[in-house]
């Protein structure tokens, strides 16, 4: 039994190993491919300045606190992508008053698309330079600096409190933590 258990634990590891060495390999040939397990999300500062880029994080509260329960439960990109197409009036009219409130009139406008992004990490993810699906939500000229997050899977929009939480699990993990208690 324990020779058994041995090998499969070796082949487990071997196949992370392989995974992990074909992984790496493939990145350099994924040039010009949409990276499709990402739906990002770009807030677009109107410039620079001090004022621009504080206002810009107000708008980045109110439209996830907007988002974050149409998108609670979420378990595909394409579906995350879809609420978020019938809610992009949504998102400009939460950006547009949050800048109003601030005093600001130079508009939102978000839509979703297709863009080049450069490498960019968020604690311990870290997501390629590449073309991405992204919402995006310019404030007046978007010539600022930008907030950035991840939408899908849910980096930025995860229901907490009242609402559900959203776990990572790990098989492999679990598994180990099944045989070895």
């Amino acid at each position: 039994m324990k020779k058994v258990f041995v090998l499969i634990i070796a082949l487990a590891v071997l196949l992370i190993v392989i995974n992990v060495a074909s992984c790496q390999d493939d990145s350099s040939d994924n040039a010009g491919e949409v990276n499709a397990e990402y739906l990002r999300i770009h807030i677009r500062a109107n410039s620079n300045s001090k004022i621009d880029q504080d206002v810009k994080y107000k708008v980045k509260t109110a439209v996830v606190d907007a988002l974050t329960p149409k998108l609670c439960g979420v378990s595909t990109k394409s579906e995350a992508m879809e609420i978020i197409k019938k809610n992009l009036s949504l998102i400009d009219d939460v950006s547009e008053s949050v800048l109003e409130k601030e005093g600001f009139y130079y508009g939102a406008k978000s839509r979703l698309c297709e863009e080049e992004f450069p490498s960019r990490t968020y604690g311990e993810l870290t997501l390629e330079s590449g073309l991405y699906d992204a919402l995006i939500v310019d404030l007046g000229s978007g010539e600022g600096d930008n907030w950035w997050c991840v939408v899908f899977p849910p980096l930025c929009f995860v229901a907490d409190g009242e609402g559900e939480k959203v776990t990572y699990k790990s098989l492999i993990v679990e598994w180990f933590e099944k045989i070895f208690g």
